[in-house]
């Protein structure tokens, strides 16, 4: 019929299983389905390789989400298991779509798949497959297909973050799948060329395959009908900087959805306590319409329930000072200010200020007799990559100062450092709603969103935050009294960046903090003056790269503030009140509701 037929020769073949597990919501007469999947061989054995290499080959594709993609092997791992769970996913919608309909051509009708990150975004080419190899479609009618199909969630700012992939490797994997994001990548150049005549370094920035790399985040926006970010800065950074060039010839296609957690799960099942001052106050319809909780804010001003939340607030700190005791044998004051930094550890995330800070407190401590605090618990939790050295080495920082404050009898009198090992859901459960602060302090247009600063939040912890990603919304909900916002903002970051930021000038104006970053290489820690050298080298041989210098001292005046405001007793619990209070609108029941009335166009069931 003077088709083009594709056949793959010596193709690997592996069998994907399905595992179902039910999704029960609380009250509700819908049971979702979470289907998983588990990589088995196949009876199709492949030619001229030893057996027992290709069973650990597969079995290794789902044994680990999201390999160390720190070596070659790694990376073809991580790009093997990614093609594994879209393939299996699309083949098993596009099976169950035909139990139904007798063809494809409403496909696109009857199915949104929302990608979330660039991780999943080899299904476009491989939907294009199926419908053009498998199922005979015409590629502009199996193009049109898939640009109604698929909806793409961004979820970073940081250019380096953006997935791409050397065109090799996805040549030698997945060869067909390579001439397929080839062909889209021509046809979509021609329409750039089309539209910017000339413009050749626009054209570069907006190519899929460019310098030898398959830029994920270009094919994710040419594939999809949607393109949105998760907090109202970020995708107003997606827009105006990140994604510029696009959105000039795909302006519809941009929009924002503020992420939302599960408040159910992070409020009413994790603070039974909380939940019950809630519904004895307001009722327990905030529990399905978490909009309701702003009706708190009628009784933010009543003693009594100011008092009866910094009770529970005890009550909670009691539980996590016994989980502290067991786990890590330090003991911390119920009465201390539980401050509170719980997230991936990342340069960007800026743990780093928190420990400069806490190294400047105990210089203090040290040199300065007649220096006073409130008693403060630090409190840090989260993960490193594998493969990310600096990391590891900031978790070890963190670690010798708790050992150094626990072995110095007038330091624990003052202050506590505790790193919590091996963060989990678990143990989120008992740290988030026991913190009185919460460390939001990422540098200024680095972080999309977080989620963190919600799940405090809704706990009654104050956000010590800069002016980034859900940070700005939860500041324009509360305002200004009833936070802690410090530092500078996006346009900030990038004026200092215009005019040369120099990290020894900011050392040079703040003889304190030099001695500080010095600290970290002259034995003041460990033994060993090298111990520390790769944050020592981070900090300015990368010349501060994420602005801790810059914003050290706004930083330490915030930290005051905190520790004045939490004097003030009947305050401090207003506060938390209406932090609580304004939290509703961080329900994730919130955010599902915008994307399936404005991207995937669902009805509502109950």
């Amino acid at each position: 019929n003077g088709k083009m037929i594709w056949e793959h020769v010596n193709a690997e073949y592996v069998r994907a299983v399905p595992c179902d597990v039910p999704v029960v919501g609380r009250g509700t007469d819908v049971t979702n389905t979470l289907r998983l999947w588990t990589a088995e061989p196949s009876d199709r054995l492949p030619k001229g390789k030893n057996f027992d290499r290709y069973l650990e080959e597969v079995s290794e594709i789902c044994r680990t989400l999201y390999p160390d993609d720190s070596t070659e092997h790694g990376r073809y791992l991580r790009l093997k298991q990614q093609y594994f769970f879209v393939s299996a996913g699309l083949q098993a919608l596009i099976k169950a779509h035909l139990r139904v309909y007798p063809d494809l051509t409403n496909f696109s009708e009857k199915t949104v798949l929302q990608l979330n990150d660039t991780h999943p975004v080899l299904a476009i080419p491989e939907l294009m497959r199926l419908l053009v190899d498998v199922h005979g479609f015409e590629w502009e009618v199996a193009w049109k297909q898939v640009r109604e199909t698929f909806a793409f969630t961004n979820h970073t700012v940081l250019s380096e973050a953006l997935e791409r992939w050397p065109v090799h490797m996805v040549q030698n994997l997945l060869p067909r799948i390579y001439m397929i994001i080839e062909e889209i990548s021509r046809r979509f150049n021609g329409l750039v060329a089309t539209a910017f005549p000339g413009d050749y370094n626009r054209q570069a920035r907006m190519s899929i395959i460019h310098e030898g790399q398959v830029h994920m985040a270009n094919l994710a926006i040419v594939g999809s009908f949607s393109v949105n970010g998760v907090a109202s800065l970020h995708s107003k950074i997606l827009q105006e900087e990140l994604f510029k060039d696009f959105v000039e010839i795909y302006p519809e296609k941009f929009n924002n959805k503020t992420n939302g957690v599960a408040h159910r799960r992070w409020l009413v099942y994790s603070n039974p306590q909380l939940t019950k001052l809630l519904t004895d106050t307001i009722g327990d319809e905030f529990i399905y319409e978490p909009e309701k909780l702003d009706q708190l804010m009628e009784f933010v001003d009543d003693e009594k329930i100011q008092k009866r939340f910094l009770e529970i607030k005890d009550e909670r700190k009691q539980i996590l000072r016994d989980y502290i005791k067991t786990s890590t044998g330090i003991d911390i004051p119920i009465d201390s200010i539980y401050d509170t930094q719980a997230k991936r550890i990342h340069a960007y995330k800026r743990q780093l200020l928190n420990v400069l800070h806490i190294m400047y407190l105990i210089r203090k401590l040290k040199t300065d007799p007649s220096f006073k605090m409130a008693h403060q618990t630090f409190i840090f939790a989260g993960k490193a990559a594998p493969s990310y050295l600096f990391a590891k080495k900031v978790i070890e920082l963190i670690n010798v100062i708790s050992q150094t404050v626990e072995a110095d009898e007038h330091l624990s009198k003052n202050l506590k450092v505790v790193f919590i090992p091996n963060y989990s859901v678990t143990i989120a459960e008992i740290l988030l709603n026991a913190s009185d602060v919460s460390e939001q302090i990422s540098t200024a247009g680095k972080e999309a969103s977080g989620t963190g600063n919600m799940k405090f939040m809704m706990n009654g912890a104050i956000t010590l935050g800069t002016y980034d990603g859900a940070n700005v919304e939860i500041d324009s909900l509360v305002g200004p009294e009833d936070d802690v916002i410090f530092g500078m903002r996006v346009e900030d970051v990038r004026k200092r960046q215009q005019e040369g930021y120099s990290a020894y000038e900011e050392l040079q104006k703040n003889p304190e903090l030099f001695e500080i970053v010095e600290s970290l290489i002259d034995g003041t820690w460990t033994k060993d003056n090298g111990q520390f050298k790769v944050i020592y080298e981070e900090l300015l041989f990368k010349n501060d790269e994420y602005f801790l210098f810059g914003d050290f001292e706004a930083y330490r005046l915030a930290q005051e503030e905190v520790v004045r405001r939490y004097q003030d007793r009947k305050g401090w619990a207003r506060t938390c009140l209406i932090n609580i209070a304004k939290s509703g609108y961080f329900s994730s029941d919130r955010t599902i509701n915008e994307y399936a009335r404005e991207i995937w166009d669902l009805e509502h069931l109950n």
